[in-house]
């Protein structure tokens, strides 16, 4: 049928050998179009399995982009939802910190201001928890607000003020910051103590404190533990603590500052945005 489908109609031949016209058109060769749709889904599982299953349409896209294949978002989208997948579902979570009555605290200087034009003018800190068949992890981060890169890290089975302090310790020794590094918390006790003011007066640090029940005044912090738990902790049921931080450790370390695409930082990661600043700082020099 192929070889003669330019003499006689394909309903004639089909008719005359007894198979449909449906069964002639399956046989032929893909299309070019078809082809490259197939390259991009097989693209497209790469970049989401690679992601841990974490990366929506707009990831993706950024994924593709990156790696120098042409496709629209709207496309990546139909794609995606074509073949079932998903990025990982958000769930509900509550805060840990506290505020002791009667503490200082430090005025909201940051503002919800939440830039930096360079590494280390401003970290935020916070404080979440992750439940294990040994109790509650408690998971202390800093990150630097100018690339979202976790800089300090700290868990135990404990939330006191001693988690705090080793958060932000491991960040100054990692990263050697100048003088006026300014340092965004909530109210929490853990922040307002008289320890972790004494650490903040050694280094001459900027402290500032969000308001009272606004959440929104440390959000870069609230995104990360949502991003940490939907994407990653919600996932597993850890038998103990140890468990819980190791797998925490790898995502963090491993995953989040090296390979997973940011959109606040155009869909860079954390170490490829430093990256990247401290060269063009050195070709402008």
């Amino acid at each position: 049928m192929r070889k003669h489908h330019g003499f006689f109609p394909i309903e004639k031949m089909a008719s005359i050998l007894g198979v449909s016209r449906s069964c002639y058109y399956s046989s032929q060769e893909p299309s070019k179009r078809s082809f490259e749709k197939q390259e991009i889904v097989k693209r497209v599982r790469e970049i989401y399995h690679k992601s841990r299953g974490t990366y929506g349409s707009p990831r993706v896209h950024a994924a593709l982009k990156r790696s120098g294949v042409s496709c629209s978002r709207a496309r990546v989208a139909r794609l995606m939802k074509g073949i079932g997948l998903q990025a990982k579902m958000a769930k509900a979570w509550k805060r840990t910190t506290r505020r002791t009555e009667g503490a200082v605290v430090s005025p909201n200087y940051l503002n919800q201001q939440f830039v930096a034009q360079a590494p280390n003018k401003i970290w935020v800190s916070d404080i979440s928890y992750i439940p294990t068949e040994e109790g509650w992890l408690y998971v202390c981060v800093s990150l630097d607000l100018f690339s979202r890169k976790v800089i300090g890290l700290s868990m135990g089975d404990s939330c006191k003020t001693l988690l705090v302090v080793k958060t932000f310790t491991q960040g100054w020794i990692h990263r050697k910051p100048e003088e006026g590094l300014m340092h965004h918390s909530d109210r929490g006790c853990q922040y307002t103590s008289h320890e972790f003011k004494i650490l903040m007066d050694r280094y001459q640090v900027v402290t500032s404190m969000s308001g009272t029940g606004h959440c929104y005044d440390n959000a870069v912090m609230e995104s990360f533990f949502h991003t940490l738990k939907t994407e990653h902790t919600d996932f597993f049921r850890f038998r103990t603590r140890e468990e819980a931080k190791q797998s925490i450790f790898e995502y963090i370390e491993v995953f989040y500052n090296r390979e997973r695409l940011h959109s606040t930082l155009g869909y860079h990661t954390p170490v490829e945005y430093e990256l990247s600043w401290s060269q063009q700082r050195c070709s402008d020099s």
